[in-house]
């Protein structure tokens, strides 16, 4: 506990309450809209929201502790794109089986260890132009952000670069400020006093098993999983310098997928984009007090579960533009510093820079996406440069 204290740090404290924010706000509506495709009613979505904020809350704190690294979870958002147009039909009982069988995949993947085996054949300038593509299109988002709102965005982005240059732990922390105070001073006084103060009531379904569900909804929740998020967010780690065991994080991830699947927690995964934000210089300088940041979206998301249907309509205030913005500028640092070390190396500039490519362009097969087409591709481009041609 003193050591904790001692590192206890505002801007790993913001980073995490910042990721917790865009977490939620830029994603909920997909998980509701998976809910209701499911064929649950409003108590029950309220249930989900629980479920995934404990579940989140619980895997982010205990793994960042244990690990002292910013360990940083989610809920899947490709996995719930592919459930709100999947469900529609199966019987509820029948999706909570899904969910069950998808967890079970996924801590099979991790207890047997191959998936951090095949992550460590990855080459740290391939999995940093991966990484890089992955997160572009939020750096993007800053200016397609500003052409809606030119002058919310461009406040943020003004206070972002004059608090780099002065104060650049807290710069994240004032662009935050700046954009709830503007969007708070434009609202609407009542929506705010309107917000439902209330805990919601976790709802347990037992699961039923349909084969042809399992495997024409199970496997690709499992596949667009590890691909569209537990591939990123090991890059995000191992980018920032982490070794944390990949496998025993994936086993957790499952784990508590088949706990919380009854209850609506469809499925959990390493983050990434959040873990970003919690895991570069912004949210502190000495990357082993980072898990601060962990610690923090881990008692966030608690919260967030637990206050449910209050959290939802307070995260509905805030503006498109505003999140997206948000989550761009705090992930600058990190698209800036993943791009270097994709493309240093002359060696393996071209390599990663097929990677980084091929990752913006959201090249998709068989439901597997572009990171993993990314990492593919450049490992490709790696051997056949370091063939010795006759």
């Amino acid at each position: 506990m003193l050591r904790i204290l001692n590192d206890m740090s505002l801007s790993a404290l913001v980073a995490g309450f910042v990721a917790v924010l865009i977490g939620f706000a830029s994603s909920v509506a997909i998980v509701f809209q998976a809910a209701q495709a499911a064929g649950a009613d409003s108590s029950t979505i309220i249930s989900w929201i629980m479920a995934l904020g404990f579940g989140m809350g619980a895997t982010c704190f205990f793994l960042s502790l244990w690990y002292r690294s910013p360990v940083i979870t989610a809920w899947s958002t490709p996995g719930a794109a592919l459930l709100a147009t999947s469900l529609g039909n199966i019987i509820y009982t029948e999706a909570i089986g899904v969910f069950i069988f998808a967890g079970v995949l996924t801590l099979l993947t991790g207890v047997s260890g191959l998936f951090d085996k095949v992550m460590r054949l990855v080459p740290l300038p391939i999995a940093c132009a991966m990484l890089a593509g992955v997160l572009f299109k939020f750096g993007l988002s800053i200016f397609d952000s500003m052409m809606s709102d030119v002058f919310l965005v461009g406040s943020m982005l003004l206070t972002y670069l004059v608090s780099k240059r002065f104060v650049p732990r807290y710069a994240v922390l004032f662009v935050l400020m700046i954009g709830v105070t503007y969007v708070l001073a434009r609202s609407d006084t009542s929506i705010v006093s309107n917000i439902p103060l209330e805990v919601g009531d976790l709802v347990w379904v037992w699961p039923e098993w349909n084969l042809s569900a399992l495997l024409g909804i199970g496997i690709p929740l499992y596949i667009v999983t590890m691909t569209s998020q537990n591939i990123p967010g090991v890059a995000v780690m191992r980018s920032s310098g982490y070794e944390t065991p990949v496998s025993s994080l994936i086993s957790w991830t499952g784990f508590t997928s088949i706990v919380l699947a009854p209850l609506g927690g469809f499925a959990f995964n390493l983050a990434a984009i959040t873990a970003a934000i919690c895991s570069g210089d912004e949210c502190h300088k000495d990357p082993k007090r980072r898990y601060i940041a962990g610690l923090s979206a881990g008692i966030f998301y608690g919260l967030a579960g637990l206050a449910g249907t209050s959290v939802v309509a307070l995260f509905s205030i805030f503006p498109v533009t505003m999140v997206a913005a948000l989550a761009g500028i705090a992930l600058l640092g990190t698209i800036g510093m993943n791009l270097k070390n994709a493309m240093a190396d002359d060696a393996n500039r071209e390599a990663a820079l097929v990677t980084f490519l091929v990752t913006v362009s959201g090249l998709s097969f068989g439901g597997i996406a572009s990171a993993f087409w990314g990492i593919l591709l450049g490992g490709v481009c790696l051997l056949i440069g370091k063939i010795k041609w006759q």
